[in-house]
């Protein structure tokens, strides 16, 4: 029966699949693949909200139990999985909805992995071009849609995952929610693994747990179909940091341009 449940919610394409994998290597965790805890609760929020049945009572006893259902909810959900003592649950949603969570599972614990926009993006980018097996709904040719790489970098920019990403990443900032969570620089994770693995125990409040980042495991599945991307949540069996090649895959012009409209990212970061 899980004693604490903590939260990962990153961008996409930032090492946050190899971020729990390299948890489950600590025996007191299960870390999970993208989870649809939070999808429960959202429908659960929507009926709460809707139904007449909960309308027609009296509304601060409702409030009462709906956030009671919604914090046992999260431990039935991980009693039925796993024994171990802590796990840490991941999906984007997470520190979008920190209010939200905070109010039945009081001051939740979200770690977000980041990484250089330009990356993140080239990291698409090449997962689009190595699935050209298969049709992809970013391209229509016939309204010249998603047609060149430019175009393609405006979507992701503004639709999800990406774009929506960023967005509520701005967002937090901007409502200070940010100073409560815990984030991890994909790069920084590479080059410098264990003192980041350090700082993540340190802020869970956890006694650390010495990786082996030689030789990392899957033990998260999923079938990357649904997502449209062969691959996309495979990792590698060690961490390695490879060189930068967003410029060659871009472009000079769109790294340049994602660089300059994004500057409060790179700001806050450090990336330049």
């Amino acid at each position: 029966m899980p004693d604490k449940i903590f939260f990962q919610s990153s961008l996409p394409r930032v090492g946050s699949t190899v971020f729990q994998n390299l948890m489950n290597q600590d025996p007191r965790f299960y870390a999970s693949s993208t989870s649809g805890l939070l999808e429960l609760l959202y429908a659960a929020r929507h009926n709460y909200t809707e139904s007449p049945e909960f309308k027609a009572q009296d509304a601060n006893l409702m409030k009462k139990a709906f956030l009671g259902f919604c914090r046992e909810g999260i431990h039935g959900y991980y009693n039925a999985i796993t024994d171990k003592p802590f796990v840490i649950d991941k999906s984007r949603g997470h520190f979008a909805h920190y209010d939200f969570i905070n109010s039945f599972y009081p001051d939740p614990k979200i770690i977000c992995l980041v990484r250089s926009l330009p990356d993140i993006i080239a990291s698409m980018e090449k997962m689009f071009r190595q699935n050209q097996h298969k049709s992809n709904s970013i391209v229509n040719h016939a309204t010249m849609q998603g047609t060149s790489t430019p175009k393609r970098v405006d979507i992701w920019f503004n639709s999800p995952p990406i774009g929506l990403a960023v967005e509520r990443l701005s967002e937090a900032m901007r409502q200070g929610i940010d100073k409560k969570m815990l984030f991890i620089k994909y790069e920084s994770l590479c080059l410098h693994p264990e003192m980041e693995m350090k700082r993540v125990y340190q802020y869970l409040g956890i006694e650390p747990f010495k990786n082996n980042f030689e030789h990392i495991e899957q033990t998260t599945k999923e079938d990357d179909e649904i997502y449209g991307f062969a691959g996309l949540h495979d990792i590698r069996s060690s961490l390695q940091m490879k060189p930068s090649d967003a410029k060659s895959i871009l472009g000079k012009d769109v790294y340049d341009w994602i660089m300059k409209q994004y500057q409060w990212y790179n700001d806050y970061f450090g990336y330049k």
